[in-house]
């Protein structure tokens, strides 16, 4: 049965201490803390550098069995080889986030701002590479790529194209693959983030995006959330919000 799964993007935030984790929680303890009120986060430490496996344990020894991790790959992989010789680096983050297991979620391919449409066979070669049985998402950033022939692109292989609601990214709703991932972003030149609550009052485009999400999941996908920090300003909130208009508790 298709599932809806909605997080934050991180949970090492302690700014959230006594708005989401209780008073005097240690760091060591937010994962923990983090998955007693969310089902899913959006692990965004791997996109500096690829973890430890001793720490990619710590993860999975902190969360309850049907906890997923989403994953992004690392900067180095993905914008500063722009996926071309780094098949050592892909080889070592891959054996490091697969000790996830069960808990492993889909994979971001966050593409840089200048990857364009020209580029398609460095992403066609890198997929080419990837594990067929992981979920993979990439989040195209050039205008170029915001076209149905990358859509098909990415059809073809199975692969999701994530759905971003940041000010300067077009609004789609185009579904590449048996699932769909969310992205609330929000506007970083804007929002702190850092406050402990809530910015600006996002109610009305978290209703909005929980009427799409209700059609994705009754079109039998999976559907992936993650709310940014940047996005009202404290994304526990937004995520509780999600969850309660979707009748999730």
């Amino acid at each position: 049965m298709n599932k809806i799964f909605v997080g934050t993007m991180g949970w090492g935030y302690d700014f959230w201490v006594g708005n989401l984790y209780p008073l005097n929680t240690p760091p060591g303890k937010y994962l923990n803390e983090y998955s007693k009120h969310f089902n899913t986060v959006e692990v965004d430490s791997t996109f500096y550098s690829i973890p430890h496996g001793e720490m990619v344990e710590n993860w999975k020894e902190a969360t309850p069995k049907e906890f997923i991790f989403s994953a992004k790959f690392p900067q180095s992989i993905i914008q500063d080889k722009m996926l071309s010789g780094a098949e050592e680096e892909t080889r070592a983050f891959m054996k490091k986030i697969s000790l996830l297991d069960t808990k492993l979620g889909p994979l971001v391919i966050q593409l840089s701002y200048d990857f364009c449409m020209e580029d398609l066979h460095l992403l066609e070669k890198f997929l080419g590479m990837l594990p067929k049985e992981r979920r993979y998402v990439v989040e195209p950033r050039h205008k170029t790529l915001f076209d149905e022939k990358f859509y098909a692109f990415l059809r073809d292989r199975g692969v999701c194209l994530a759905l971003v609601d940041h000010p300067f990214m077009p609004k789609i709703q185009t579904v590449t693959t048996d699932f769909t991932y969310i992205r609330l972003e929000g506007d970083r030149k804007k929002i702190k983030g850092i406050t402990g609550k809530a910015e600006i009052d996002r109610s009305a485009d978290l209703k909005l995006w929980s009427e799409r999400i209700r059609k994705f999941h009754e079109a039998s996908l999976d559907v992936y959330v993650y709310c940014s920090k940047f996005y009202s300003g404290h994304s526990p909130s937004d995520a509780r919000t999600l969850l309660n208009l979707l009748n999730i508790d």
